[in-house]
């Protein structure tokens, strides 16, 4: 493990990994935070016992820094930045659409880079996360990646030509997941729940879901069957999401989700 880590970018995704991180045993010398909202640097100082930073002084002192700044300000910050990094440096980039390549370029050096795609449940330590090498990246840089992605849900190591993918289908995932949660929960109330008793429901039923698809290793589409009866409820229902292009809608959403994290890094 790096003995100094900084952060640089303090958003809602910089804290679901820190978070994440934090929940088990730190080997960290130190932390280093930077964000342009002195707000956000604050609360990690409060929170992780974070030092506030310059991106000039956190990359001059940090081994490992995390990238984790909007994708349109990844050039500025490396450009305030070039001449401190050097290959005993490891950058992790989490900005989507941003690729290992032009980070390369912009630095003008060998240093090793590991383009990570996390996601919001890693705050809670149920992660799912995709890392792929740049061209300095060593094995052991991805491993040591892995190990402190491990603290935080499950990782998988790919070619970075898949990661725009990986970004519209578990990066982008959990809102839908959350949208489809709100919808039953909001059809339930019509049919005359109250709302403590349709998040109960509505959750239980995800997750048992869930973990029947974990345990049995089943395709979706065989436990789906198990459920629907001939001429039953489970199946009027199942004509209605149909027709109302559910299945369209899921591929519509993440071809979209995905074309968009191109455009992020194209632009």
């Amino acid at each position: 493990m790096a003995e100094k880590l900084g952060i640089i970018g303090c958003g809602k995704m910089a804290y679901a990994l820190l978070k994440g991180i934090s929940q088990g045993p730190t080997t960290y010398a130190a932390i280093y935070a930077c964000d342009t909202s002195s707000e956000r640097t604050e609360l990690f100082a409060r929170e992780f016992n974070a030092i506030p930073a310059t991106p000039t002084e956190l990359v001059a002192k940090a081994d490992l820094i995390i990238l984790a700044v909007k994708p349109g300000q990844i050039k500025m910050v490396l450009g305030e930045t070039s001449g401190l990094w050097d290959n005993e440096k490891l950058l992790v980039s989490i900005a989507a659409g941003i690729k290992t390549a032009m980070i390369e370029e912009e630095l003008a050096k060998p240093v090793p880079v590991v383009r990570v795609m996390p996601n919001t449940p890693c705050l809670i330590g149920e992660g799912a996360s995709a890392l792929a090498a740049g061209r300095y990246a060593s094995p052991a840089d991805l491993d040591l990646v892995q190990a402190i992605l491990s603290r935080v849900g499950v990782s998988v190591i790919i070619d970075e030509v898949y990661m725009d993918a990986v970004t519209a289908v578990s990066g982008s995932g959990p809102a839908y997941v959350f949208l489809v949660v709100e919808a039953m929960m909001d059809a339930a109330l019509h049919l005359g729940l109250n709302s403590d008793m349709a998040r109960q429901l509505v959750l239980q039923t995800l997750k048992g879901s869930i973990s029947m698809l974990e345990q049995t290793g089943e395709h979706p589409a065989v436990l789906k069957a198990q459920v629907t009866s001939p001429g039953g409820t489970t199946i009027a229902g199942l004509r209605e999401l149909e027709a109302g292009g559910i299945r369209e809608a899921f591929f519509a959403a993440m071809e979209r989700a995905c074309q968009r994290s191109i455009e992020l890094g194209a632009n």
